[in-house]
């Protein structure tokens, strides 16, 4: 038996908006993160699987029991699973630790172990109106996990934040999962804030799930080109182009085009294929430089640096990392 197993759900929308057949399951303390572009249907789903919106079809089962909609049940959710919305609020002007306080049930020793971990020790005696956005999110964080979820959902957690406060947040997130003993799944529009932390990733577009797997297959081995640019930057070039470029496609392969990396593009003293540099442009720890090679145009990723355009070398693609589409 799954922690949580979610099957066949579907749901209709006014706006002719539908979740179609949703199934997946995750593991106690698996990592999940549902991406998508905005409108995808991550929100809705995160809501269903938390019993605030009623599915048409389907069933969400936590822990072995049937999580009951709200046309079901008086008070809508489930004890077990919290919820933190990324349209969430505070009270205006009390104290942090007046509006940790009426949600708390920990001792005192577990709460400061809490508001540790969610570093907002030192925000207590501030009011809510003082906060940034990234300390209001961390603060609506704890005061849901003072009830002891087991399950905590996370709708668009990074959205709005600057980088620091990003990674503080991935931070108080593996703490969460370690330290308090928490399974996360959370939503995100943009899906590289969650491939340095999730365990397992679900794709979704126009409310179907595309592809589930690792961080790793997801990147490497897209099913789509949406998919693709989902998870970073791309060189999408013509089937007929494989063997200028070194590469057999496999038989079975629908043979339409050729999905490649810029960092699966290297570059070699000899014995490589003959390019010419376009553009070099500066990333701190890497350069980005576009190329042609005949008739085809690249863009690689390299450390080495004083390129300049019209400036010849030899490029080689990494023929395991290459994806056939």
């Amino acid at each position: 038996m799954a922690f949580l197993d979610v099957t066949d759900i579907c749901k209709q929308q006014q706006d002719g908006f539908a979740l179609q057949h949703i199934s997946f399951s995750q593991k106690e303390f698996q990592k999940v993160a549902i991406a998508g572009e905005t409108g995808s249907g991550k929100s809705t789903l995160l809501k269903i699987i938390a019993g605030l919106v009623q599915p048409d079809s389907g069933s969400v089962f936590f822990e072995g029991e049937k999580v009951i909609g709200p046309e079901e049940k008086l008070v809508a959710g489930h004890p077990g699973i919290s919820y933190l919305s990324q349209h969430y609020e505070l009270p205006h002007s009390l104290r942090v630790e007046q509006v940790l306080r009426y949600a708390n049930t920990f001792s005192g020793e577990e709460a400061e172990k809490l508001y540790e971990i969610c570093r907002i020790s030192h925000l207590l005696q501030r009011k809510t109106n003082q906060l940034s956005g990234g300390e209001k999110q961390r603060i609506a964080l704890a005061r849901l996990l003072s009830g002891s979820p087991e399950l905590l959902l996370l709708d668009e957690p990074f959205s709005n934040l600057d980088m620091v406060h990003k990674k503080v947040l991935k931070s108080v997130l593996h703490a969460i999962g370690e330290e308090l003993g928490v399974t996360c799944l959370l939503t995100s529009h943009d899906p590289l804030d969650t491939l340095s932390w999730a365990d397992e990733i679900l794709v979704m577009r126009a409310g179907s799930l595309l592809q589930q797997g690792t961080p790793k297959q997801i990147y490497q081995q897209p099913e789509s080109e949406y998919i693709a640019g989902l998870f970073g930057d791309y060189n999408l070039v013509a089937s007929e182009s494989a063997a200028i470029l070194g590469l057999t496609p496999d038989s079975k392969s629908i043979k339409k085009s050729i999905l490649i990396r810029p960092e699966s593009i290297k570059i070699t003293p000899e014995d490589g294929i003959a390019a010419t540099i376009l553009q070099s442009r500066y990333f701190g720890s890497y350069h980005e430089v576009d190329v042609q090679a005949g008739n085809i145009s690249l863009t690689l990723r390299t450390d080495r640096a004083n390129f300049a355009a019209g400036d010849t070398l030899c490029v080689q693609v990494v023929a395991e990392e290459v994806r056939f589409l």
